[in-house]
């Protein structure tokens, strides 16, 4: 056996673990919730062959499915839209050395990302009481009568971009990261060319964090399709529908009505919109990169 060969061992042996796990923990269940989407299947009983009547009842047979989808989408659209600004915004103000305190700050903004959901849910459910809330009681000092929060179906998405935008440390850290990465010289050379502040950001900071933006919004959009313990604790769907999240409703059709069959389909047919919102991200960014 020459060296070459022993290599060759020696590296499928170290990676084997991964090859193994990969298998038996991505790759099978991928498989089988593809086999199981094409049956009625219910957990208890053998799973039934129905070929693709579970994808037909979504999409011709379900109105629930396209208000979920809407509930969710409405998240992405408005409730991210609105997080990446907020967030953009904080981390550009963070990163002002200027600022006394400012590890103090960075901090604070952090700390709500350690936060279990559960404890998180719980805090929240306190803050917007219509009648005893925080923000509530605020607004009540300020003479303006304060909405229902979760308890109305105006306000109850609102109310969890709130709790988005209250835990989106995470996503201001890696803008900080990323604003660390431009160099100071960019910021001089447009001070002498007479640039304000506004045209700073507009002309150097977004542009050189196109590539950070872009993956906190695919990030963003992943983790929105997939948000499932806020509004299963909080509102449990409701009130009438309106936080009934798709996640939520593909976790009710598995576990609350015993239709994994059902379930599987809801949760390829997500896979394919994930797939399409990150491919036309990325095309999107393509362009706007290529026109610069």
């Amino acid at each position: 056996m020459n060296m070459n060969q022993k290599n060759t061992i020696n590296g499928i042996l170290f990676i084997l673990p991964w090859i193994v796990g990969f298998l038996a923990f991505t790759a099978y269940p991928l498989v089988s919730s593809f086999y199981y989407s094409l049956t009625d299947y219910d957990i208890i009983n053998a799973p039934v062959f129905v070929g693709f009547d579970n994808y037909k009842q979504l999409f011709t047979g379900d109105s629930l499915f396209y208000k979920t989808l809407g509930n969710t989408l409405y998240m992405i659209f408005v409730g991210l839209t609105v997080i990446t600004l907020v967030t953009l915004v904080v981390a550009i103000l963070l990163n002002n050395r200027k600022i006394k305190g400012l590890s103090f700050f960075r901090a604070v903004f952090f700390l709500p990302t350690l936060v279990p959901f559960v404890i998180l849910s719980i805090l929240w459910i306190w803050v917007l009481q219509p009648d005893s809330g925080v923000v509530n009681t605020i607004l009540g000092w300020l003479g303006i009568d304060g909405p229902g929060w979760f308890a109305s179906p105006t306000w109850s998405k609102p109310a969890f971009i709130l709790m988005g935008i209250w835990g989106a440390g995470g996503s201001i850290i890696i803008y900080l990261a990323g604003l660390q990465g431009i160099p100071e010289s960019l910021y001089e050379a447009a001070a002498i060319d007479g640039a304000s502040a506004f045209g700073k950001v507009f002309h150097i900071t977004i542009p050189m964090l196109r590539p950070v933006i872009l993956f906190n919004v695919i990030t963003g959009i992943i983790g929105t399709f997939q948000s499932f313990a806020e509004a299963f604790i909080i509102t449990e769907g409701g009130p009438d529908g309106s936080t009934t999240f798709y996640s939520l409703y593909l976790y009710q059709n598995a576990f609350q009505y015993a239709k994994m069959g059902y379930a599987s389909a809801m949760a390829w047919i997500l896979l394919v919109i994930a797939l399409a919102f990150t491919l036309l991200l990325f095309k999107v960014s393509n362009r706007f990169g290529s026109d610069e």
